[in-house]
């Protein structure tokens, strides 16, 4: 299914009563709703069906402009007939999101002869300017499929006294697009981690379920864990499966094949691994297979076409690394090309057939800095590219890929030690860097997925 045959597939089944592909097609023309009204097709669709697209929270949209040219195309393409549907159309976009530049922009593209279009820009200019604005409430919902779920971490407490570990899960239910380029996330509390408070922990998930492994309950040498917890959020219920064979912080778990990997870490502040454990949940055991050939820790790792690739982080004497890996469980490492910088407690995620870099620390002239340059990594050619560097830092953040972008939440400055307690998103297709206001709760070393969230939790 694509952009031109989505609408034709949601036809196809409305007419023959097949209510999955219906959702599916229409799940579709929602979720690349810029790219279908770009279509000859959209522009047949029946009003009723527009409006009920144009009515829905699942409406996938940067901004209002491409909803108000939408439909303005829709009514061009046959503005005698249609120009009586336009107000209840133009009711559904948000007006005072706009500003005036986009509002002239579409004006100016517009073609339509002059069949009773004239009172119609002069009512939509009215409601425009005369619009009462109010931040807080005036904004577009968009709710997608699935939900970045963030896990534990730690906080600074209210007097700035100390940190503490958390145990609480956060999942973003929906975006809000405000005024401009403002966007938020609407966070809310899924629940808590079962046991202890954990941060430096690594997270993963295996047909919808989420996977919780190892990290930190406190900040003494032994108070790291090797615990492993699945959470089963259709039923809201905790399962305590094997330990990990060693204990682990600081981390890097992927998922391939539906088996979870454990790379590296440290047992305590001052003592990296170089081992590799695997999780098999049909016998839930943890075993070992080839180990690293050096100890690492504050690294990242990612997968890429059944391949395990594995990034920067601290050597054995915490001095930052410039190195990409790539992993085999039965072959251990071969190095590939290296990054442009040395980093450590950064992010790593991988996008269509690229690997992207964020955040985290570097070496630089015997200190330790934050890392605000970002680039991507091209396995094809073994090559690495430079991207629009971030504006503030993110060490130890948590990461995800969600719907085509790439989340960087939280962290922390190395400068002042101050937490981050903001999320950006990283769009590869605009290659620009987005502020996506703050973080729900805590905000160092938490760990961030994409899960199924059921529907009842989503409620608007």
């Amino acid at each position: 299914m694509d952009a031109h045959s989505c609408l034709d597939v949601a036809a196809f089944a409305e007419a023959y009563g097949m209510s999955e592909l219906q959702d599916m097609a229409d799940d579709f023309v929602l979720r690349h709703f810029e790219e279908v009204a770009a279509t000859l097709k959209f522009q047949d669709l029946p009003a009723e069906k527009l409006k009920t697209y144009l009515h829905s929270n699942c409406l996938c949209v940067a901004s209002e402009l491409p909803v108000l040219k939408a439909v303005i195309s829709w009514i061009g393409a046959n503005p005698r007939r249609r120009v009586k549907e336009a107000r209840e159309l133009l009711a559904t976009i948000h007006f005072p999101l706009m500003t005036f530049k986009e509002f002239k922009e579409v004006k100016a593209v517009t073609t339509w002869p002059k069949v009773s279009t004239e009172d119609l820009y002069d009512s939509l200019l009215e409601e425009f300017c005369s619009s009462n604005f109010n931040v807080h409430t005036d904004f577009r919902t968009y709710l997608p499929k699935e939900a970045l779920v963030l896990a534990g971490g730690e906080r600074i407490t209210e007097d700035f006294d100390k940190r503490t570990p958390c145990t609480e899960i956060w999942f973003s239910n929906s975006f809000r697009n405000h005024v401009g380029l403002m966007k938020r996330v609407e966070w809310r509390l899924l629940g808590d981690l079962p046991e202890k408070p954990r941060f430096s922990h690594s997270v993963g998930v295996i047909r919808g379920n989420l996977y919780v492994v190892g990290g930190r309950h406190y900040y003494g040498k032994t108070d790291t864990m090797k615990c492993t917890y699945r959470y089963n959020p259709m039923q809201n219920s905790w399962q305590k499966l094997a330990d990990m064979q060693e204990r682990r912080g600081s981390f890097a778990l992927v998922v391939l094949d539906e088996r979870i990997y454990a790379i590296g870490g440290d047992k305590d502040s001052e003592a990296n691994v170089e081992s590799v454990e695997v999780y098999c949940p049909s016998t839930d055991s943890w075993s070992y297979v080839h180990p690293l050939d050096q100890p690492l820790s504050g690294h990242a790792a990612s997968v890429w076409n059944g391949k395990i690739f594995i990034s920067g982080g601290f050597d054995c004497r915490y001095q930052c690394l410039v190195s990409m890996l790539l992993y085999h469980p039965d072959k251990g490492t071969t190095y590939l090309a290296d990054m442009s910088q040395n980093r450590a407690q950064h992010c790593m995620e991988t996008f269509q057939d690229c690997l992207y870099v964020a955040g985290g620390v570097s070496d630089a002239g015997g200190q330790v800095v934050d890392q605000l340059a970002c680039e991507f990594y091209d396995p094809v050619s073994d090559f690495w590219a430079a991207i629009m560097p971030m504006s503030v830092p993110h060490v130890s953040a948590a990461s995800a890929v969600l719907e085509g972008k790439i989340y960087i939440i939280g962290g922390y400055c190395q400068e002042d030690y101050s937490d981050m307690k903001r999320v950006h998103r990283y769009d590869p297709a605009t290659q620009c860097w987005e502020n996506m206001c703050g973080t729900p709760g805590p905000t160092t070393y938490i760990a961030a997925c994409v899960l199924p969230i059921p529907p009842h939790l989503r409620q608007l």
